[in-house]
Formats: C-alpha cells, sequence, structure tokens
C-alpha cells in the first residue's frame, strides 16, 4: 500500500556518494584498466569501446574510487542523468561521473531506476548551470528527495523492468554477433579475397565513394517541437553501428526534400572529437525522419550496393575519422573528403550474391531493433507508474522471496 512508503534523499540511502578524477590521468594503450565518462554509462550498462582511453596498475592506485557491488554511476557533467550499475570492470571515473553506494537496507536496482525516472532526469535538467556544457553537483545530487516502498516492494518493480532490460541486453548480444559475422563476411570477401583464391579479381576497379552514391550530404538545421510527428537523429542516435531512436528529438521541418532518410542510407557522425567517424545504417525503412547538421547522410546509388557500402563504412569508421580538419573540440568532417573516399567495386554478380547473403542479417538484426523499441516503450511507460506507486505490485513476490 502507498501508505508504506517514506520519503528520502539520495543522501540518506548512500554510503558513500562522490565524483570522478579532476585531473588528467596518464594514460596507457596497454593498460587494464578502462578510463570512464558519463557517455560511457548507457541503459544500466558501463560500456567499454575499443577507443576507450586505458591506464595501468599504478594510475588507477592514484585514483580508484571505493566502488563495490552495490555502486551506481552517474553522468553529472555533459550529457546529463546516465546511469549504470557497476558490476567490477576495471575502470577509473573521470569528473563527469559520480558514484554512490547504496546501502544494504536498500534494494540497489530500485535506486538504478529512480534515477532513470523521468522525475529524476527532470530534477537534474532543472538545475543543471553551464551553457555549453551542463552540470549539476554532488550537494544537489544529496539532496535528489524521492519515494521510496519497503524492500519487498523494491524488489518487485526493480524485477519487472529488469525483466525488460534484460531483454533488451540479449537482443543487443545478438545484434552483435550478427554484425560481427557480416563484417567477417565482407572481410573475407572484399579485404583478405578467400573466395576468389586469394586474389582480387581484375574486373573490380577502385572508385570514389561519390561516383556510387546519389547523395553525400550533412542534415538539416532542426527546429525543436515536441508535438511534431517528424523526427530527427542526433549525433547521440549513433553508437555501436546502431540507431537508437529512444534518443531522438521532435521537430518541426520547414520543408521534406532529400535529406530525409530512406533505407540504407549510411549515416556518419561529423562534427566532434570521440563521436566523429562513427557510423550506423538504416536497416528499417524510417517514418518522417531525418539528421540534423552534425551527420553525414550517405545514400547508395542501388540496391545492391546498400550492404556492401554499410558494411564498408562501420569497417572503416577509424579511416573515415582520419579525414577530420580543426582543432581538438571543434573537429569537423569535410563532405568533400567523404566524397573522395575511395573504395573497390565489385562486379555486379559478386555484389548480388553478397547483397543475397547479408540481407535475411540484416532483416534480424532490424526485428531485434524494432523489439527492442518496442521493450523500451513499455518500461518507460511503466517506470513512473511503478516509481509512484500507481501501479500496486504489493502482490507479487519478488525472486528473492519465492
Amino acid at each position: 500500500m502507498r501508505c508504506e512508503w517514506k520519503q528520502v534523499t539520495l543522501n540518506d540511502i548512500t554510503d558513500v556518494l562522490g565524483d570522478g578524477i579532476h585531473g588528467t590521468p596518464i594514460y596507457s594503450p596497454a593498460g587494464e584498466y578502462a578510463f570512464i565518462n558519463g557517455n560511457n554509462l548507457v541503459n544500466g550498462q558501463i560500456q567499454i569501446k575499443n577507443s576507450t582511453k586505458r591506464v595501468d596498475i599504478t594510475e588507477f592506485e592514484k585514483h580508484k574510487r571505493p566502488l563495490s557491488n552495490r555502486t551506481i554511476l552517474v553522468s553529472i557533467n555533459g550529457t546529463l542523468g546516465n546511469v549504470a550499475v557497476y558490476r567490477g570492470e576495471k575502470i577509473i571515473l573521470g569528473k563527469s561521473a559520480c558514484y554512490f553506494n547504496v546501502s544494504e537496507n536498500v534494494d540497489k536496482d530500485f535506486i538504478q531506476f529512480v534515477i532513470m525516472s523521468p522525475d529524476f532526469q527532470s530534477y537534474l535538467q532543472n538545475r543543471a548551470t553551464g551553457t555549453t556544457i551542463k552540470n549539476v553537483s554532488l550537494k544537489q545530487m544529496r539532496e535528489y528527495t524521492f519515494w521510496i516502498p519497503p524492500v519487498k516492494i523494491q524488489k518487485s518493480i526493480s524485477a519487472i523492468l529488469l525483466a525488460l532490460n534484460d531483454k533488451i541486453e540479449l537482443n543487443q548480444r545478438i545484434n552483435e554477433n550478427l554484425e560481427r559475422q557480416a563484417e567477417a563476411v565482407f572481410q573475407s570477401w572484399f579485404v583478405d579475397f578467400e573466395p576468389f583464391t586469394g586474389m582480387q579479381p581484375q574486373s573490380w576497379k577502385t572508385v570514389t565513394l561519390d561516383t556510387i552514391t546519389t547523395l553525400i550530404s550533412r542534415g538539416i538545421t532542426p527546429k525543436y517541437i515536441e508535438e511534431s510527428n517528424q523526427i530527427i537523429l542526433n549525433q547521440k542516435c549513433i553508437r555501436n553501428h546502431a540507431i537508437d531512436l529512444s534518443l531522438a528529438r521532435r521537430h518541426q521541418p520547414k520543408t521534406v526534400n532529400e535529406k530525409w532518410l530512406q533505407f540504407g542510407d549510411l549515416l556518419i557522425n561529423s562534427t566532434g572529437a570521440g563521436t566523429l567517424g562513427r557510423t550506423a545504417q538504416v536497416w528499417f525503412v524510417p517514418q518522417n525522419m531525418t539528421a540534423d547538421s552534425h551527420i553525414t547522410i550517405v545514400r547508395p546509388k542501388d540496391e545492391l550496393l546498400i550492404h556492401y557500402i554499410g558494411l564498408w563504412g562501420i569497417t572503416h569508421e577509424k579511416e573515415i575519422e582520419s579525414l577530420h580538419t580543426g582543432s581538438t573540440g571543434q573537429t569537423e568532417l569535410p563532405r568533400e573528403r567523404v566524397k573522395s573516399l575511395e573504395l573497390l567495386l565489385p562486379d555486379d554478380e559478386t555484389l548480388c550474391r553478397f547483397h543475397r547473403l547479408i540481407q535475411p542479417i540484416a532483416e534480424s538484426m532490424v526485428a531485434r531493433q524494432e523489439e527492442n523499441q518496442r521493450l523500451a516503450e513499455v518500461r518507460d511507460a511503466l517506470l513512473p507508474k511503478l516509481m509512484s506507486g500507481e501501479i500496486d505490485v504489493s502482490n507479487i513476490q519478488s525472486p528473492s522471496t519465492s
């Protein structure tokens, strides 16, 4: 019953609440500890990528924090409100993330969803300072006030939401495996030439990306409006070679033009160090969707080129990133440099065989992406109702009491 709930602050239910290091560590490419910031915290998981900077154990000892199996990490600088549960990863924290260790008498998974709730996210946004880079203080984090039910109900609520998250995570792992398979086929055919006795066929030729596409262009400058049915992607939406529509926004277009996305478009993040060069392909039929001006849209000339250009882009991110101009923090990917990128063009028969081989993989990945979108919508709709007690779960038995 709702009367059993009590009002607490975040400080009341934490043993430790601190932030990451404010200096710059000494990086070591071969180091075993990953240097984590707020953008590495995604949907409850710590994402450690190939591009994540590393430090060795000596540097770790200088900057380590008292993390435990009851630690939750939250971004408090830049992208506010990203959250992850610490699961023993070898990490040190940068200044854009804070950590807190949840008290033993509280379910840490429940607190994770408190952080993900619209109420907490709104709390952060309303108290953030800064113009270009938003941030909140540890004091403001400690003062956040919310309602908390008895532990049994906490566990029941978190079990419902974790089940949805677990299915989303499983689908993501399957898609990552399928993508690696597709990349392996691309490598085998068009880099190692294994189906062709290890030699590049003489009929293949080197072309520029411009000659096999009908559009290479930055997206539009949006006018945001939440009531619109028009979706606009930003650079945050492109992560791990996939398009996350949950991070997209709504906008009011002046006109609908060629920059409205189509099936098969390759999207390339085109501004900012650490983000520039990331790619994802539109492997679904987009509706009322475009990209903002920080993203380059590359449109294959015909259907046979769709999977070839898409996988070429995914496997050549480092090369694409190297084309940037400008200094750190002001980097840009010029359109003309994208147009002049060179790649092999196989013959039509080989492209047709490759397309038939990859198409079922792409369709399977899209089906899981769409399922994850629906699951995330269900989770996000349930979350505020569960966290407020609007949906009664007192009769649902949590796993620990079954």
